[in-house]
């Protein structure tokens, strides 16, 4: 066995408590080793520190990543951050100035300008950051993206993303950054695109990009309309329309306004062919001339298989990260367009809004009535939801010339 990777995480609790189970379940198996932790907490997670065998493991626990990184860094090969969305910049700024390469949980940022000094910052690591989107390192996506770039299927025509993922009324209450556009004028942006769905909006540029592998297409316009039905400052609703530079169109349409089942499809439309991934079940390739192709995805443990697919890269026996903070300035520069073409988080009509109690869940959802029909219409038709019913015009065209204007109209979204 080669030595096993030596790693710091940032926090416990939240996102931070995946990360802990992960790498215990590889230190078992002899590939990291956990050296140190921190949170301003720490006595809150006793429960958990004993069932990760912290003091058998002799892991230091602090009250703050700063002094971790004090104490600790000389005896690192990587920092682990899955911490706020608005934290991630300082605290991978802390990581790299002490040498560190840093597994940073997405979304990087969400605000473009601090993604280019996040960037630049990157150059005083030993090795480059990750950025944790899951999914692209899935074989079998790999695979066609391959046959895609070789030309199997034709030219890429178009593409286009469903997520209807119901949230309860408590997921906007688990913590004091969800939902959020601003805290102490940082940038959040938590969202459906943002956050929960970003892994499926990062795979659908990825999809459209090219010439190389690892690639994924900026857009070079975009329009969009943001809703909200639960009682957040930010969106739970986005209808996003994008062109690439070579001429795809792009449609998206994400959701937490809703109940019932979760559901999620990524969709390539080829001169030859339609490609349809849905993560967790099936690939499928359906031939304009009638043939259809279709391959199980089988079980993948995507924190598991990152973090392994980071450690052979830190050994240098790969290349590259999956992901480079670089790779995500396609989806940095998406969503903040998104909100700059919307210009406004339109409420949903009242007559459409309604509670729905889960009884098995024990838990509260907002539905929003003619959800799926809305998405449908729009992904396949380019019919806005706001020109049939939902009272509004859709967003202004933008390039990304209009970035310029972002952050004015986030403080705006926020009334401030």
């Amino acid at each position: 066995m080669k030595p096993p990777i030596r790693i710091g995480i940032v926090g416990l609790g939240g996102f931070a408590g995946w990360h802990h189970n992960t790498v215990a379940k590889l230190e078992e198996r002899g590939h990291a080793r956990l050296i140190c932790t921190c949170d301003p907490q720490p006595a809150d997670f006793a429960a958990q520190q004993l069932a990760w065998k912290f003091a058998a493991r002799g892991v230091s626990v602090f009250p703050d990543y700063r002094t971790m990184l004090a104490a600790c860094h000389a005896q690192l090969d990587l920092l682990v951050v899955p911490t706020p969305i608005q934290l991630h910049a300082e605290m991978h700024r802390a990581g790299v100035e002490l040498g560190l390469p840093v597994y940073l949980e997405k979304p990087p940022t969400l605000d473009h300008l601090e993604l280019e000094d996040m960037i630049v910052r990157d150059r005083q690591a030993r090795k480059s950051s990750l950025v944790g989107f899951n999914f692209i390192i899935e074989q079998p996506r790999l695979a066609l993206k391959q046959r895609l770039l070789a030309g199997e299927f034709g030219a890429i025509r178009s593409a286009t993303l469903a997520a209807h993922w119901p949230r309860p009324a408590d997921y906007f209450r688990r913590n004091s950054w969800a939902g959020r556009l601003l805290m102490q004028d940082r940038v959040v942006l938590d969202s459906c695109f943002g956050n929960a769905n970003a892994h499926f909006v990062h795979n659908l540029l990825f999809w459209v990009g090219g010439p190389g592998l690892y690639s994924w297409a900026p857009p070079a316009t975009v329009r969009a309309e943001l809703y909200r039905a639960h009682a957040i400052e930010g969106a739970d609703t986005f209808f996003v329309e994008a062109a690439t530079a070579g001429g795809v169109s792009l449609r998206f349409a994400l959701t937490h306004a809703c109940a019932g089942p979760t559901t999620h499809a990524e969709t390539v439309t080829c001169e030859q062919a339609t490609l349809r991934y849905i993560v967790g079940q099936h690939a499928e390739i359906r031939w304009h001339d009638g043939r259809v192709e279709r391959q199980p995805l089988g079980d993948f443990d995507g924190l598991a298989e990152n973090h392994l697919d980071y450690y052979r890269y830190l050994r240098g026996e790969s290349e590259r990260p999956a992901t480079l903070l670089t790779d995500t300035r396609p989806f940095v520069a998406l969503n903040d367009l998104a909100h700059v073409s919307s210009g406004r988080i339109s409420p949903f009509p009242a007559a459409l809004v309604s509670h729905v109690r889960d009884q098995k869940e024990q838990k509260d959802y907002i539905n929003v009535a003619g959800m799926p029909a809305a998405q449908e219409n729009f992904l396949v038709r380019g019919t806005w939801p706001g020109s049939t019913g939902w009272a509004r015009e859709p967003g202004e065209n933008v390039t990304p010339a209009d970035l310029a204007r972002f952050r004015d109209t986030i403080r705006s979204m926020a009334g401030l």
